[in-house]
């Protein structure tokens, strides 16, 4: 196990990341966490009290002194990590030959639960579209991924301050990205270059785990991406997992705040999945009417 991914130091070399470092990291990137705290020590402990580690589902930031407890404590917390509700619980561990730990002494431990419900989207492409979609997500429960090939043009961007939810990143090869987003993300693609878009439509296609690949263009574009992707032996039905053209329909026009606030809207249905059955679409778009034309307008 590499020490240094879950945050452990040795002796002589600092933490990369203290368990204060990781709840700032699982805030921006949407991600659920318990926070381990030891409460009242009595006699001989690995730790002091109020010493503190963060336990996510596959990373460990900090340390509560190892060993046995902290293989018990770790446990423990993704325990409720999988019952994936927000709680807080006391549990009492005393340090004797059965947790395998010889201190001899006792510690309770706080357990603080967060679960975090923000869904991730990747935005590819820093054009006139996304500019304008950006701003309307951010005011969303989502944890935004702004990625684009072009420094310049991010670097732009980001001299207007951006919502805590929006995070900027230049990347080469923005189709090696999809690899490192988070579980269950989105994606939205709109690139100023037809390949780079289908190179990225086809890293995120191969991502089971994807629930919504989005790319805006037209019917032809979709079509041709599509038989490109069967050439290239993708299942039908993961094929139709790619959803082209974005948007919905009951938006007309053609300006960027137009296709824009289209696009919002049908990622607010999926946000809301129960509004989304063709019996309540409708219902759907009168909750959202109101956003949407004082969007329109203040554009």
């Amino acid at each position: 196990m590499n020490k240094h991914k879950l945050g452990w130091r040795t002796k002589h070399e600092p933490p990369e990341n203290t368990w204060f470092d990781a709840l700032y990291q699982c805030q921006q990137q949407g991600k659920s966490y318990v926070i381990v705290t030891l409460l009242a020590t009595a006699g001989s402990t690995p730790r002091n009290d109020g010493t503190k580690m963060v336990v996510c589902d596959d990373s460990v930031f900090d340390t509560i002194g190892g060993g046995h407890l902290e293989f018990e404590v770790i446990k423990q917390a993704r325990k409720l990590l999988y019952e994936n509700i927000t709680c807080q619980k006391v549990e009492h561990y005393p340090l004797s030959s059965k947790l395998g730990q010889c201190c001899g002494g006792a510690t309770n431990v706080l357990f603080e639960a967060l679960t975090q419900h923000s869904q991730h989207i990747a935005i590819y492409g820093a054009g006139h579209v996304s500019r304008a979609l950006v701003p309307i997500l951010a005011q969303l429960p989502l944890q935004i991924s702004w990625i684009d090939n072009r420094q310049d043009m991010l670097e732009e961007i980001a001299q207007q301050r951006q919502p805590n939810n929006v995070k900027l990143l230049t990347s080469e090869h923005p189709a090696d990205t999809i690899a490192t987003l988070p579980n269950k993300s989105w994606a939205m693609i709109m690139t100023h270059s037809h390949q780079l878009d289908f190179d990225i439509v086809e890293a995120a296609l191969r991502r089971k785990d994807m629930t919504f690949v989005g790319m805006i263009g037209s019917d032809t574009k979709a079509r041709r991406f599509r038989t490109r992707l069967s050439h290239r032996e993708f299942e039908h039905k993961n094929i139709q997992r790619l959803v082209s053209p974005v948007g919905l329909l009951d938006i007309p026009g053609k300006r960027p705040i137009e296709v824009a606030v289209s696009m919002a809207a049908q990622l607010i249905q999926l946000l809301e999945p129960e509004k989304t059955s063709q019996s309540q679409q409708k219902q759907a778009w009168r909750d959202n009417k109101q956003l949407i034309q004082s969007l329109v307008t203040a554009e």
